[in-house]
């Protein structure tokens, strides 16, 4: 230990860098250790059953969900930047990583288990670089509104693809959505009642025990009354329920992933698709518990980490992994101060699984289907989709459309189809600022625009631009003032307010310039107040202040006023 800093010694900035877990070792101590140890405790509870659910919905044996859990894990803390960030297997990566992988090879196969490896290989490299490269910021892409629609459409994956576990149905998994639900109704009359009753024992149970106590590991009692009941059906000969079957090891074996080129170009899709939307759970995860901690987050470092995690998963037996909304939350809820809960975590999690990983030969299968039900209903946050239809048309369809995205298309390019839709949505607005009548001088309506002109002055319409002008709203602006002047009773004087204009660009300034020659050509005069300083500093160093007119450029409102009634009292006098 000589070659680390000491307690309280700065840091220098390199080694920060290589080993980012040396800045809080200041914030270890007994009591702190001790509250940790009852986080890690808890959250090792919780990634019990949760792994092997996700696991299993991977395609995967259920190891490689609990391997997800151990190194990486370490991993991500230690060289993460959240005190409470606890990586593992999630929903949402595990989904993604069936709907990608099941059209390549037999879910539980070798093949299917080698390309899980490789993609994780690839995540975490694609990970690294965009730590390193401080592009972290990508993820700010990916809206509240894409999340939420995206994880409301996977939880109606993750129940149609569950369906035919639950209901005791001996049919070919399907990633889609339409064929599941299709092929579990067809076969509806050969539903076994056994199988539903093993699955609905672990629901209810589940659910009473959450209701109980929000501290109870409702999933793992969920599981466990579950299992109870399909092992005394199956002792008792009344059913013959499938089960996962035993789990091999408790420690996670070395793993070869499959770098050749061809392979590497077939998950590039998969890969650029789960990145995304990994790194958008362990961001806004941690973000969502840094903002109750207190904790400012650096989003390149937590990349690194995130990235530096899947690279030890794919080597160690693990499969994509990515930070946990409801373990890191849980983590925080249970005292948790430093990442060390994390590791803590994992090493309890080793510890338990010596003791139960051959009791997992009794797990049955609707069990687990009932397990991840249950798991699939929290993902769907019914509050933020009403608060959402509530508060924006735009963002409602926006959400509608990464909803139905990702029950129609494949998963990897449905998160795609989410941000394409919010960044034109965002395009649209941008490119079509608000021409809002300044209603203190307003009298009359003007044309679809404009409401009013000056009390003193009917001749005169002000007008306040509210957005940028630039070359994607040109068209726009153009198309207004354009109304504007064709309307019956078109103003003499029109004056612009850019109080709410940030950014104007050259395409903007032309427009300008055209638009002061085409009023003058009508008869009308335009003018320019209340311009933002970079605004202004634009119009003048490319000369189109003066091609405007310096002498129709006002500071405030006030002042052209009183400019267009000197004016307009000049024209009555010719």
């Amino acid at each position: 230990m000589s070659g680390f800093p000491a307690p309280g010694a700065r840091v220098p900035t390199l080694i920060r860098k290589l080993l980012p877990f040396l800045a809080w070792r200041s914030r270890v101590n007994r009591q702190t250790l001790r509250a940790d140890l009852v986080a890690g405790l808890i959250s090792a509870l919780m990634v019990l059953p949760q792994g092997v659910a996700f696991a299993t919905l991977a395609g995967l044996p259920p190891a490689y969900g609990l391997y997800a859990a151990m190194l990486p894990a370490i991993v991500g803390a230690l060289w993460g930047s959240s005190w409470h960030l606890v990586s593992g297997p999630t929903n949402a990566t595990s989904l993604m990583v069936y709907a990608s992988l099941s059209a390549l090879a037999i879910p539980f196969s070798d093949d299917y288990v080698r390309l899980a490896l490789t993609l994780n290989l690839m995540l975490g490299v694609t990970k690294l670089a965009l730590g390193i490269a401080r592009l972290g910021g990508l993820t700010n892409f990916i809206s509240h509104t894409v999340v939420v629609g995206f994880t409301a459409g996977a939880a109606l994956l993750i129940i149609a693809a569950q369906l035919r576990n639950f209901l005791g149905l001996t049919l070919p998994a399907s990633s889609s959505f339409a064929v599941s639900i299709h092929n579990a109704v067809a076969h509806l009359r050969e539903t076994d009642p056994w199988a539903v009753a093993v699955g609905a024992t672990t629901l209810g149970f589940a659910m009473i025990s959450r209701r109980v106590s929000r501290r109870l590991p409702h999933l793992l009692v969920g599981l466990l009354a579950g299992s109870l009941v399909g092992w005394w059906l199956n002792r008792s000969g009344l059913a013959h329920l499938g089960t996962v079957g035993a789990l091999p090891s408790a420690l996670p074996s070395f793993s070869v992933p499959d770098i050749h080129p061809a392979t590497l170009r077939m998950l590039a899709p998969a890969c650029l698709a789960l990145t995304l939307i990994g790194l958008t759970e362990a961001i806004s995860s941690s973000r969502a518990v840094a903002s109750r901690s207190g904790q400012r987050l650096d989003a390149n470092q937590e990349v690194i980490g995130q990235g530096l995690a899947n690279v030890v998963g794919a080597l160690t037996s693990s499969y994509p992994s990515s930070g946990s909304f409801n373990r890191t939350g849980a983590n925080y809820a249970a005292g948790a101060k430093t990442p060390l809960a994390t590791v803590f975590s994992a090493f309890i999690l080793i510890g338990v699984l010596v003791l139960v990983a051959p009791l997992a030969a009794y797990l049955p299968i609707a069990a687990m289907a009932g397990l991840l039900f249950l798991v699939a209903a929290g993902l769907i946050d019914i509050a933020a989709i009403r608060r959402i239809a509530r508060t924006s048309r735009s963002e409602a369809l926006v959400l509608a459309v990464t909803f139905v995205a990702t029950l129609t298309v494949q998963l990897e390019f449905a998160i795609f189809v989410g941000v394409l839709a919010s960044l034109l949505v965002y395009l649209k607005r941008t490119t079509h600022p608000r021409l809002t009548p300044d209603r203190t001088s307003a009298r009359r309506h003007l044309g679809s625009l404009a409401d009013g002109a000056s009390d003193t002055h009917p001749s005169i319409l002000m007008l306040r631009v509210d957005g940028s002008l630039f070359f994607g709203a040109v068209a726009h602006v153009g198309d207004a003032l354009d109304a504007i002047r064709r309307a019956p009773g078109a103003p003499e004087h029109i004056v612009l307010i850019g109080s709410g204009m940030n950014f104007i660009d050259v395409a903007g300034a032309e427009l300008l310039v055209q638009e002061a020659r085409l009023a003058r050509d009508a008869g009308s005069r335009l003018y320019l107040c209340n311009l933002k300083p970079p605004v202004q500093e634009v119009l003048d160093r490319g000369g189109y202040l003066d091609a405007f007119g310096r002498d129709r450029v006002f500071d405030t409102r006030e002042e052209a006023l009183e400019r267009i009634e000197g004016i307009a009292e000049v024209d009555r006098r010719r």
